[in-house]
């Protein structure tokens, strides 16, 4: 069965939303990867390097996500792009299947394609405006 969830974007305060929101709700970060981490960033400007890439808390049984917009990239963060449905899905082909179906119509930000993080991942905005986030996670593929 497919997972839902919200993912948020920030611009330069991610970090500080995700402690304040762990103040709120407990929990624990399940993961938190800084930019300067990625690869072809090392030419980031270096107010950009410390943004957040990724980061996750854990609130009950699901994950509250999020990362940093990055402006030398030509992102900008206007409020309605701040946010995405995050679905993780049970197998790749699922993923293709939302991913084909759900993006019709829309604007691709990243194809469906094996990321270096591992997972199989693609994200875009629908006809409609909604952005959302196809992931079907490397650990259920092994």
């Amino acid at each position: 069965m497919p997972k839902i969830n919200p993912y948020l974007n920030f611009d330069g305060d991610a970090q500080q939303a995700f402690d304040f929101y762990k103040s709120v709700f407990g929990g624990e970060f399940t993961s938190v990867h800084k930019m300067d981490g990625a690869p072809g960033t090392e030419n980031l400007p270096e107010n950009e390097k410390n943004r957040l890439m990724h980061i996750s808390l854990q609130v009950g049984d699901e994950l509250l996500m999020a990362s940093d917009i990055m402006p030398s990239m030509g992102q900008s963060l206007t409020v309605g792009n701040n946010n995405y449905i995050s679905i993780f899905t049970d197998s790749r082909e699922q993923a293709d299947q939302y991913f084909n179906g759900l993006s019709v119509g829309g604007a691709i930000e990243m194809p469906m394609e094996d990321q270096f993080w591992g997972d199989y991942f693609g994200a875009f905005r629908d006809k409609f405006g909604v952005n959302w986030m196809i992931n079907f996670p490397a650990q259920q593929g092994a």
